[in-house]
């Protein structure tokens, strides 16, 4: 096996958030991360459509449309979940109440940027809540792939793309590694299973120094 999985990259972001922790995945890829709380662990899941609470994806024949994610998405709610008025949920953002929030992106800088809203080219009419949750989130965490459909990377020295929020993505998870944005350079903490540095540096459109323990 060589790198982590769609659901294998969803549970290494898991191991990394803190018991207790409010958080709020972003849609798509970060939604798998609701599936992989480790065992021993709660955190409780927040949507900005107005939901604190979240438990994991439902079985097909459970789905119902009426309890969705912000992606439009059905969902479960634990026991002592809330629902309320999404201004609320936005207060709830502005106000720094998230600890940490899980993105997915176009591209990361390795000062922190981040793009995950348009590609430039005839794209979504705006930005949405993920700009609130980049500035207001405590930790600003990205779950993505390493590269794009076509090889090219997602991890840059500058952003190529329009930004969602700058200097606010603290750590990166794709599925070769897991990096952490250092200014000039990204920093590995940890490599995917058959993964080697030589081809982080490869696939990296920035520099990459490896920060793992000796």
């Amino acid at each position: 096996m060589t790198g982590w999985t769609l659901d294998q990259m969803a549970a290494r972001a898991a191991t990394d958030i803190a018991n207790g922790a409010f958080v709020n995945l972003g849609i798509g890829l970060p939604e798998r991360v609701a599936d992989h709380v480790p065992v021993g662990r709660e955190f409780i899941l927040h949507s900005e459509n107005g939901i604190l609470g979240m438990g994991p994806r439902p079985a097909v024949d459970d789905e119902d449309m009426e309890l969705i994610n912000a992606g439009k998405k059905p969902v479960t709610l634990i026991a002592g979940g809330a629902f309320f008025h999404h201004a609320d949920s936005f207060a709830m953002i502005r106000g720094g109440h998230i600890d940490v929030c899980i993105l997915g992106a176009f591209e990361v800088s390795s000062g922190g940027d981040i793009a995950n809203w348009s590609t430039g080219n005839d794209g979504v009419p705006a930005v949405g809540g993920a700009m609130d949750l980049a500035a207001g989130a405590r930790s600003v965490r990205v779950l993505t792939t390493h590269t794009t459909k076509n090889g090219k990377p997602k991890l840059l020295p500058r952003l190529t793309l329009p930004a969602t929020g700058l200097r606010v993505v603290d750590r990166v998870y794709t599925n070769l590694a897991v990096l952490e944005p250092a200014g000039d350079h990204f920093q590995v903490l940890d490599l995917a299973p058959g993964i080697a540095m030589e081809e982080i540096v490869a696939k990296t459109g920035a520099t990459v120094i490896d920060g793992r323990p000796a």
